[in-house]
């Protein structure tokens, strides 16, 4: 695929093996806002559009497609990867970074008051997750499957009670939202998770474990935004 800084940046991470590499550690958001361009992308950034663009290109020599694989598989086998690699993850990574961020707390709190607030923000982000993650597995991921069976001839497909799937699509895009939003709070609290001299092993540590949620968050929000959610659209749209 051809792109330039007007092309949406959700089409480039579909299209463009290590697209995603290249956009997390730069720091532009593939995910959340992956309908804008890549130069709105990046202005909001605070990155040079034409410099991501070029590290972009690059990239694009080296390999082949990377998520078209998630763009053809039947979507049940989508939505178990989620569930199986991403929410347990997050059910895994919570009580870590929790037990984590005490510690850190407890033992460089005084000097460092960032610290409480970090605790603040993953304390809201994990609780979310948790509720956000619970209505997915419980609500929107059963229908979805169901739309697939329906549409494979398998059975017959039952109205949903918020009328259509957009609904509760509609909610988890907001929720995705939010998360988004503390994640790159923390991020900033944090300095790009960069400890301080003085850190210990376990301060270390939790900027690690930190930096690395919100990667898996980021791609937990990419598959489902830009690849689960319009082809549930697209299928509910074909069933009607």
């Amino acid at each position: 695929m051809k792109f330039n800084g007007e092309t949406r940046v959700n089409e480039i991470v579909l299209s463009q093996a290590g697209a995603r590499q290249v956009l997390e550690k730069a720091g532009v958001d593939y995910c959340c806002g992956g309908g804008k361009s890549l130069r709105e992308a990046c202005l909001d950034a605070g990155k040079p559009a034409d410099e991501i663009l070029k590290q972009l290109r690059q990239k694009s020599q080296q390999t082949g497609p990377e998520d078209a694989n998630w763009v053809a598989v039947p979507v049940g086998e989508l939505t178990r990867h989620i569930r199986e690699q991403h929410h347990r993850y997050v059910r895994e990574a919570i009580p870590r970074i929790r037990t984590l961020v005490e510690k850190v707390k407890a033992r460089h709190g005084e000097n460092h008051p960032e610290i409480a607030a970090i605790q603040g923000l993953f304390s809201e982000v994990g609780g979310e997750m948790l509720m956000h993650m619970q209505k997915e597995e419980q609500i929107l991921f059963p229908y979805i499957d169901a739309l697939e069976s329906a549409k494979n001839g398998n059975g017959s497909l039952e109205p949903p009670f918020f009328q259509t799937v957009r609904n509760p699509i509609r909610m988890m895009m907001k929720e995705h939202d939010s998360a988004g939003d503390l994640v790159r709070q923390i991020r900033k609290t944090t300095g790009e998770y960069t400890p301080p001299a003085d850190a210990c092993t376990s301060f270390t540590a939790l900027y690690q474990e930190l930096r690395q949620f919100e990667a898996d968050l980021h791609q937990h929000v990419h598959l489902e935004n830009n690849i689960l959610f319009p082809r549930a659209v697209e299928m509910e749209a074909a069933a009607v």
